[in-house]
């Protein structure tokens, strides 16, 4: 299991420039800023298929992060019944694959 952190700092997440969240209420986990779903602007997530498992999370359901005609498949995550030990990030979305998160 890896170590959880709550930030106190503001945090963004830009795809091509563009902010795509935005918050100072982040979890930090495995290096990764969890963002409430509440402080990103869900008009730029569309639903993917694609699912994957962690041992000590649970399973994560994916979103694509689209941008005017720019795509990130799979760029953003998030687990929907985390397991107790990852139940920070309920309700949460992280980012990867070309989303750049910035700490200031």
């Amino acid at each position: 299991m890896a170590t959880i952190s709550v930030g106190s700092m503001a945090v963004r997440a830009l795809y091509n420039e563009t902010v795509i969240a935005e918050s100072d209420d982040t979890v930090v986990v495995e290096g990764n800023h969890y963002f409430p779903i509440a402080d990103v602007n869900r008009s730029y997530l569309e639903d993917s298929p694609t699912h994957t498992h962690c041992g000590w999370k649970g399973t994560a359901s994916y979103y694509s992060v689209v941008v005017g005609d720019d795509r990130g498949e799979d760029a953003a995550w998030y687990y929907a019944e985390p397991k107790d030990a990852a139940a920070q990030v309920l309700d949460r979305v992280a980012f990867w694959k070309g989303v750049k998160v910035v700490e200031s």
